[in-house]
C-alpha cells in the first residue's frame, strides 16, 4: 500500500473498529468505576479514588515498557498484531474480574483487591491499546489521509463510548442486583473488547519489517527522545487536560442526576445526546479541520465544551433538565473535534521525532502517550473522590447543601478549568500543514541520504 495514496475505506474500517474496545474500557473506567466501588463494592470514596489512582501509576511502568517491547518484536504478524491477537483474551478475563464483586467485609482487604484487580486490567489493556495506536503512523504519512483515517477511528470511539454509557446502566439494572449485574456487564463489555481487538488485527497489515528504521537506544534513552521531542509534548500535555475534563464530567453524570435533578435514570438520556451528537459531527470536524487546521479546530471544540459547563454549574439546577439537556447538546458539538484531532496530529509529531532521531520509535511514542491519558484519567478520578470526600458526600443518602455543590462543581468550573488549558496550549503547538510537508521533505531527503527506501506495501 502506497502510505500517500487514500487507505482503502475496509482497512480505515478495520483499523478503527479496534478502538471500539479501547473507547468501551475507558468509558466504563471514567464513567463507572467510581461509583462501582463505593456504591456497589462499599469502598470509602477517598480510598475508591486513590485505589484507581494507585493503578494508574502502575501504568507508569507498563506503557513505556510496552511501547519499547512492541518497537522490537519480531514476528510474521508484524511488530504490533501479535499483541492485538493474544492480549484480547486476558482483556475478556480481566474485566470480569474487576467487576465480580468479591464480597469482601474487610476494608483493607477490598481496597487491596481494588488495587490488584485494577492494576490487573490496566495492564492488559496497555498490552493491546499501545501497540493499536502504533500503527497510526504506519498506515499513512499523507496529512489530511491521517485525518480521515482517525475519522473512521472516532466514529468507533464514540460508538464503544455509546456502548459503555448507554447500555451499562440498563444492563446492571436488568439483573436481580448489581452485584450480578455488574459482573455480567463485564463479561459482556469485555466480550466486545476482545472482539474488537480481533477485528483489528484480522483486518490490518503492517509494512514490511525491511523498511522500518529499528531504534537502537535502550529503554531509557528512546523515552528520553520521546520527551525532548517539542511538539509532541505540547500535544501530549493538551491530550492530558482533555482527558482530565472528560473523566471528571463524565464520571459526574451520574451523580449530578441522581442528586441535582433527583432522577438517576436521566444520565443515560444526557449522555446519549452528548455522544450521538459527537458522532454525527465527527465528519465535520474532520472538514473543517482542512479549512482552518487541526489546531484550531481542536481548541475551538474544547473552548466551547468549556462555556457549556460553566452554563450547566451556574445554571443547570434552576432552570431545569431541558436546559442542561441542550447544553449537552453544545458539548456534543465540541466534543466531535476532540475525537479525531489529536489523534490525526500525533502521527505528525511521531515524523518529526523520526527527521531528529532518524530512527523509527512508534511504539515509544504511543506508550508514552498511554500513559499520560491514563495518568490524567487517574488523577481525574482521584481528584473527583476526593472533592466529593471534602465535600460531604455520602452515597445513597440526601446530600448535604456544600455535597451538592462539590458535584456542581467538578461537572462546572473545574471540568471547564482542564478544557480551557488545554486549548490554550494549543497556541504553542507548531506543526500545520505547510510545516508537514517541509518536514516530509526534509526526511525524503535524509532517507535518500542513507540508502533508505519507503515502505514496504502492506
Amino acid at each position: 500500500m502506497d502510505e500517500n495514496q487514500k487507505l482503502p475505506v475496509k482497512v480505515k474500517l478495520g483499523f478503527g473498529v479496534g478502538d471500539l474496545g479501547g473507547n468501551l474500557y475507558f468509558t466504563v473506567i471514567a464513567f463507572w468505576l467510581l461509583n462501582y466501588f463505593t456504591d456497589t463494592v462499599g469502598i470509602s470514596a477517598a480510598m475508591a479514588g486513590i485505589a484507581v489512582a494507585i493503578g494508574k501509576i502502575w501504568d507508569a511502568l507498563t506503557d513505556p515498557m510496552m511501547g519499547y517491547i512492541s518497537d522490537r518484536t519480531r514476528s510474521r504478524w508484524g511488530r504490533r498484531r501479535p499483541y492485538l491477537l493474544f492480549g484480547s483474551f486476558l482483556w475478556f478475563i480481566a474485566m470480569i474480574v474487576l467487576f465480580t464483586n468479591p464480597r469482601l467485609s474487610n476494608p483493607t482487604a477490598l481496597f487491596i483487591w481494588a488495587v490488584a484487580a485494577y492494576c490487573f486490567l490496566s495492564t492488559v489493556f496497555t498490552v493491546v491499546n499501545v501497540p493499536y495506536s502504533s500503527l497510526t503512523p504506519e498506515l499513512t504519512k499523507d496529512y489530511h489521509e491521517r485525518s480521515s483515517l482517525n475519522g473512521y477511528r472516532a466514529v468507533f470511539m464514540v460508538v464503544g463510548t455509546l456502548i459503555g454509557a448507554g447500555a451499562a446502566l440498563p444492563l446492571v439494572n436488568s439483573l436481580p442486583n448489581r452485584n450480578v449485574g455488574f459482573s455480567v456487564m463485564g463479561a459482556v463489555f469485555g466480550a466486545l473488547m476482545m472482539g474488537s481487538a480481533l477485528v483489528t488485527f484480522a483486518s490490518v497489515r503492517e509494512p514490511g519489517l525491511a523498511s522500518t528504521v529499528q531504534p537502537k537506544a535502550g529503554f531509557f534513552r528512546s523515552s528520553l527522545h520521546v520527551f525532548k521531542t517539542r511538539p509532541f509534548m505540547i500535544l501530549l500535555l493538551v491530550f492530558m487536560m482533555n482527558m482530565i475534563a472528560v473523566t471528571v464530567v463524565s464520571g459526574t453524570m451520574i451523580y449530578y442526576f441522581k442528586y441535582i435533578h433527583d432522577n438517576e435514570g436521566l444520565t443515560t438520556l444526557a449522555l446519549l445526546i452528548l455522544l450521538v451528537t459527537a458522532m454525527v459531527f465527527i465528519p465535520v470536524a474532520v472538514l473543517v479541520s482542512r479549512r482552518i487546521g487541526k489546531k484550531t479546530t481542536y481548541a475551538a471544540g474544547m473552548l466551547l465544551i468549556s462555556v457549556a459547563c460553566l452554563l450547566v454549574f451556574a445554571l443547570g439546577h434552576e432552570l431545569g433538565v431541558v436546559f442542561v439537556f441542550v447544553m449537552m447538546f453544545a458539548a456534543g458539538l465540541g466534543l466531535s473535534t476532540t475525537y479525531p484531532m489529536p489523534w490525526s496530529m500525533v502521527p505528525d509529531t511521531v515524523e518529526y521525532g523520526y527527521l531528529q532521531s532518524g530512527e523509527r520509535r512508534e511504539g515509544g511514542y504511543y506508550g508514552i502517550w498511554t500513559l499520560f491519558s491514563k495518568a490524567g484519567q487517574g488523577l481525574a478520578i482521584a481528584v473527583s473522590g476526593l472533592i466529593l470526600h471534602a465535600t460531604g458526600y455520602v452515597a445513597e443518602a440526601a446530600q448535604t447543601g456544600l455535597a451538592r455543590l462539590g458535584i456542581r462543581l467538578l461537572i462546572g468550573p473545574v471540568t471547564a478549568l482542564f478544557f480551557a488549558a488545554g486549548a490554550f496550549l494549543l497556541i504553542l503547538y507548531p506543526l500545520n500543514e505547510q510545516r508537514y510537508g517541509e518536514l516530509q521533505e526534509k526526511i525524503e531527503q535524509m532517507e535518500r541520504e542513507r540508502g533508505i527506501r519507503g515502505r514496504a506495501s502492506s
